[in-house]
């Protein structure tokens, strides 16, 4: 099989590829990714040499290239987005043109060419809050941030091509991911790397919103059996089953890093920030046999050391002003 994978130079989805070129070396991976801020093509050196694996930097709303790009592939991987609240915040223009737009032309390019099947990665933002229980895969979307209402709408235009034109659409739906490689605007690389510089961090409003933290390998792990197993016109949610509000997090942060509460500044709260997310991954362990398999203390352990090992990696990305150094 040969996979088309979007944004494969980002955060989930070079740990996606190095994974599945990893485990098999007949593989054949095609990323696709306009290296924008968040995307680094240094994530994927450690696979620059499988005979499989190939890179083009393009833009996936430049229709002619995914034309030109899609056919010999049997399936589209869709990672590329734009994710960051924040930045949805101040400007929501560039999360519709990629997300929905960008998500639009590839439903197009893979309707017209006949590709086998179309995944979509969606974030569990989509749903808005929830204040107790978790949602399942049938609850009505109520996004609450630009960046969420982008997701939100990829995601039911990608339902939209199953069920009109029958394309062969798979949904994934995950929660807070982490891990090495993540870019260092994202909670847990910038609260540690700042924390290993020795600055301060800012804590959003009390600090009691509640995440689930999914180790970036279990979503990967996930995406794959989605990938093979999944039903056409479904959505699975992938979650990680460790539930931490954010002074929690950052309490475990501080710890592994080395640091006090003096280095933890409040911040006014974000504006429309969800409470609390929870994904119920009944269907996903019925029908595709998933369960996360990394605890998060040792997660959390293995990435911050990671991050402490790696200052040639996340330095530079700080250094050119090419993170806003926000809490999520």
């Amino acid at each position: 099989m040969r996979i088309l994978v979007t944004g494969g130079a980002g955060f989930i989805g070079s740990a996606y590829v190095r994974a599945r070129l990893a485990a098999d070396p007949a593989a054949r991976v095609t990323v696709l990714d306009a290296l924008t801020y968040a995307g680094v093509e240094a994530n994927l050196a450690p696979v620059a040499g499988h005979p499989g694996y190939s890179f083009v930097r393009g833009d996936v709303c430049d229709r002619e290239l995914v034309r030109r790009l899609l056919p010999g592939h049997d399936a589209v991987v869709h990672f590329a987005a734009e994710t960051h609240v924040d930045r949805s915040i101040a400007g929501a223009a560039p999360f519709v043109r990629t997300n929905v737009l960008g998500t639009q032309v590839l439903l197009d390019a893979a309707l017209e060419h006949g590709t086998g099947r179309f995944l979509l990665v969606s974030t569990d933002e989509v749903y808005g809050s929830i204040a107790e229980g978790s949602w399942t895969e049938d609850q009505p979307l109520a996004p609450n941030s630009p960046y969420a209402a982008s997701k939100a709408s990829a995601d039911l235009l990608a339902l939209s091509y199953h069920r009109t034109h029958g394309l062969d659409v798979v949904v994934t739906r995950c929660s807070n991911n982490y891990g090495p490689y993540q870019f260092p605007e994202k909670v847990i690389p910038l609260f540690t790397t700042e924390l290993l510089d020795g600055r301060t961090v800012p804590l959003y409003g009390d600090g009691g919103h509640v995440r689930d933290w999914l180790h970036v390998d279990d979503h990967c792990r996930g995406i794959e059996l989605a990938l093979a197993r999944g039903r056409a016109g479904r959505v699975y949610h992938l979650g990680g089953g460790t539930e931490l509000t954010n002074r929690e997090l950052t309490g475990r942060l501080l710890a592994a890093t080395g640091r006090g509460w003096e280095a933890v500044r409040t911040v006014p709260d974000r504006q429309g920030h969800d409470r609390r997310y929870s994904l119920d991954g009944g269907r996903a362990r019925a029908e595709l046999g998933y369960e996360p398999l990394i605890g998060f203390e040792a997660g959390l352990a293995d990435t911050v050391r990671w991050y402490r090992e790696h200052r040639d990696w996340w330095q530079p990305l700080r250094a050119g002003g090419r993170t806003s150094l926000r809490s999520a």
